[in-house]
């Protein structure tokens, strides 16, 4: 577990905007537009949403800062970073293995995620096309049957996305990852601010107001609040290490709690319009907001079948643009660790863990139903025990000073590691165990 001592990352932000635009990126993906409105749609609406801003708050934003703060300090992959601080302040090295868990539960992630946006993929030329037209919720259901179920179709679209991955993430940070974000993202916003305005304008927005804005407590159960820690660590990308990599980029005049800030509050706000952007047309429809992960393939293409065909092409093309800024950072941390290892490199880094995610994104097209066991280890498992774990690490291992000379002194240290050293991994263990005795019992 020893393994070469590597030197500093070379490449680094070109912009504090650039930064921005690609943090946001990562965090802005198929989590606020197609799992955090169906959960909740399932969870009663608003009481699930003001918990999850209270997961974000307690929760994912000290986790954030962490792993940008501990990033920027090691200046490598994050299991080269944590090996740095672990050797150099005498702590144990099998802290490394948290490393190597967030990059595991990075690449599992992409290897399904790929899958996922290939229907996204496909569904855009059936929505601009006007193919959803006249469809009933059968109908509909067997489309999206009839389309996952087309194998060589959905080979071909995620071979696709996967290829445009591995191309961006393959020019490197400055050079690749920063100049996509830097074109992808303010094209997201336009498109989705322009969603919301079509929405609101043409479908039940009183509804949805009440819905999203007037919380029924009645609902809120321990389901609710495992779901709302889940999507704040799935939605912000921590306990996967993605941050901690990002970190590795950032230079020393960057102020790491404004940027915090800046990208859980833009998070925070995509996830919140996204649902005023789906459910004026849900309600306006007489649709049902509960539908579950069905909402984005089955219950909204019914919708778009009664409108204009760019409105569903749009939206799904608004799906793809977050899709791709999200699957980058997931595939870029592992690019980053192979990156360091000298007789490797960027290039061929991303083209091996290419070829390796294009067979396992080939094995969930032949077994779609391993999608949900994949996504209950990583999602449900695998990132909130990083959340655990990356707490513990900066509230305890780690020495206060490394923390403060990335963070710096005061108050905001101090609340800081209060919640890194006793509330998050307390709390998100006990969420932990009794969600997995729920699964297990359920």
């Amino acid at each position: 577990m020893a393994g070469p001592v590597v030197a500093g990352k070379s490449d680094h932000w070109g912009s504090r905007f650039g930064f921005i635009m690609a943090a946001v990126g990562s965090s802005v993906g198929l989590g606020n537009l197609w799992r955090f409105p169906y959960i909740a749609g399932e969870m009663g609406g608003s009481a699930f949403i003001l918990i999850y801003i209270l997961c974000i708050l307690i929760f994912g934003f000290p986790v954030l800062m962490a792993e940008y703060a501990l990033g920027r300090y090691g200046q490598r992959s994050s299991i080269a970073s944590i090996r740095k601080i672990v050797t150099e302040n005498n702590k144990p090295i099998a802290w490394v293995g948290m490393g190597w868990l967030g990059a595991i539960a990075s690449l599992l992630l992409f290897s399904f995620y790929i899958v996922i946006s290939a229907w996204v993929f496909d569904f855009i030329p059936q929505a601009f096309l006007g193919e959803f037209g006249g469809f009933t919720a059968e109908q509909s259901g067997a489309n999206f049957s009839e389309t996952t179920s087309n194998k060589l179709e959905i080979f071909i679209y995620m071979a696709a996305f996967l290829g445009l991955n591995v191309f961006i993430v393959a020019r490197g940070v400055r050079g690749g990852i920063e100049k996509a974000a830097e074109i992808l993202m303010p094209a997201f916003f336009i498109m989705l601010l322009g969603l919301v305005a079509f929405a609101v304008f043409t479908g039940d927005a009183a509804r949805t107001v009440s819905f999203l804005l007037t919380p029924d407590f009645s609902k809120v159960s321990f389901d609710t609040v495992m779901a709302a820690v889940g999507q704040a660590f799935f939605s912000l990308s921590v306990g996967s290490c993605v941050m901690f990599t990002y970190g590795a980029y950032l230079t020393r005049d960057t102020n790491i709690p404004k940027n915090a800030t800046l990208v859980a509050s833009a998070d925070t706000f995509v996830a919140l319009i996204a649902g005023f952007a789906i459910f004026p047309i849900v309600f306006a429809f007489a649709l049902d907001p509960a539908e579950g992960p069905g909402l984005f393939f089955v219950t909204m293409p019914v919708a778009f079948g009664q409108l204009p065909g760019f409105v569903g092409g749009a939206f799904f093309t608004l799906a793809l643009f977050a899709a791709f800024t999200s699957s980058i950072s997931l595939l870029e941390t592992g690019v980053s660790w192979l990156e360091d290892q000298k007789s490797i490199g960027r290039v061929k880094g991303a083209l091996a863990l290419g070829v390796i995610m294009l067979i396992m994104g080939t094995g969930y097209i032949f077994m779609p139903d391993m999608i949900d066991l994949a996504s209950f280890l990583s999602g449900d498992l695998m990132l909130p025990l990083g959340g655990v774990l990356i707490g513990i690490f900066a509230g305890w291992v780690v020495p206060r000073s490394i923390l403060a000379s990335e963070l710096g002194e005061g108050p905001l240290l101090n609340v800081a590691l209060v919640l890194l050293r006793f509330v998050v991994p307390i709390a998100i263990s006990i969420i932990l165990v009794l969600g997995i005795y729920g699964k297990v019992t359920g």
